[in-house]
């Protein structure tokens, strides 16, 4: 049943914090998927429900909008910020935000991505330069590796998903755009064929709409039972 495939995906994202150091959460995804949203919903939910502290660092330097966004977030969130110039480095960008986080004693680091996949072998090296220089800090580091999914995509998630496995370890994935039952078969389709955690699912633009995974009232939803 659909409720059975769904079950052992469905799980919280916890954080637990490491003897040293921030607990280090890599987010990545393609542009226009809502990774910067996503990353300020965490993080409100981390600071104001969980009281922990978070910096939110923008390794995303291709885009302004992107640094600005997340600046936004921080903002609004009143959590930490630790961003450079556009075009700057983002494996410099994540080196620096981790020894920032680590020195103020912040318990939460996030850190966006870029996310061009048009230009693949790009994006894989720089993916893969972030992940070694945080290495450089702790070989344990990222604790997660998020990857942000929209949910209109249908089928182009599942090979989104192929896509960054290959890069950099994915932990857990978060569904968004999620709000009619017709795009809920691609949540099942993830679930059956990448075993990975679905630790949230987006439902709309406000920071309430990101929601914890349910698997039995999404089952329910799938099928029509309200």
């Amino acid at each position: 049943s659909v409720a059975k495939i769904l079950d052992p995906v469905a799980k919280p994202l916890f954080v637990t914090p490491p003897e040293s150091g921030p607990f280090t959460i890599l987010v990545c995804g393609v542009n226009g998927v809502g990774k910067t949203t996503t990353i300020g919903k965490f993080a409100q939910n981390f600071h104001m429900k969980d009281k922990q502290s978070v910096l939110l660092a923008a390794g995303d330097t291709f885009r302004a909008a992107a640094v600005e966004q997340l600046k936004i977030w921080a903002d609004r969130t009143h959590t930490g910020f630790y961003g450079k110039d556009i075009g700057a480095d983002a494996a410099a960008v994540a080196y620096e935000s981790y020894e920032k986080a680590k020195k103020e004693n912040t318990e939460i680091l996030m850190i966006d991505t870029a996310g061009r996949l048009h230009n693949k072998a790009n994006l894989m090296e720089e993916l893969g330069k972030v992940v070694r220089v945080l290495k450089k800090h702790d070989e344990s580091l990222p604790q997660e590796c998020l990857l942000v999914l929209d949910a209109t995509t249908g089928q182009n998630a599942i090979a989104q998903v192929e896509t960054f496995k290959d890069m950099v370890n994915i932990t857990g994935l978060i569904v968004t755009k999620l709000d009619g039952s017709a795009r809920g078969g691609i949540v099942v389709a993830l679930a059956d064929k990448f075993k990975l955690p679905i630790y949230a699912v987006g439902v709309g633009e406000t920071a309430e709409d990101l929601q914890p995974f349910h698997a039995k009232e999404f089952a329910k939803g799938l099928v029509g039972l309200k």
